[in-house]
């Protein structure tokens, strides 16, 4: 298990304060947003596989997101620091902080929007 003075020597003050902190990055100015190949995204921390390319789509809301995460990839924790209920996605294998889920899309086979940061992952295309 990773502490976190090295997770602070590990990431940049971005991906530290978004995967350690539970922060936010800003809409629309993460750098996987528009990126369309064919792939897989991961965990920013840790490396552990958490979306296929294909589960990615436009939902317009300024980050990344998928409408399915890879089997046993994330866990879910329930965020109320707004306010109101959430739904927080973290990492399954370093418990880093990703972004939140969603059940508000419906033209998805599965009617979820995996809201990620950006900054939480990264991208490996396919050879």
């Amino acid at each position: 298990m990773t502490d976190e003075s090295t997770w602070r020597k590990l990431l940049t003050p971005m991906q530290y304060h978004v995967l350690r902190e539970a922060g936010t990055e800003r809409p629309w100015t993460g750098e996987l947003l528009e990126e369309n190949r064919s792939g897989t995204y991961s965990c920013a921390a840790c490396g552990q596989e958490l979306f296929e390319s294909d589960t990615k789509f436009d939902a317009g809301c300024g980050w990344p997101s998928f409408f399915q995460a890879k089997p046993d990839a994330v866990q879910y924790l329930s965020d109320t620091s707004l306010g109101y209920e959430r739904t927080e996605v973290r990492c399954a294998k370093c418990g880093s902080h990703l972004g939140h889920i969603f059940p508000d899309a419906p033209q998805t086979p599965t009617g979820n929007r995996y809201c990620m940061n950006s900054v939480a992952l990264t991208f490996t295309p396919d050879e």
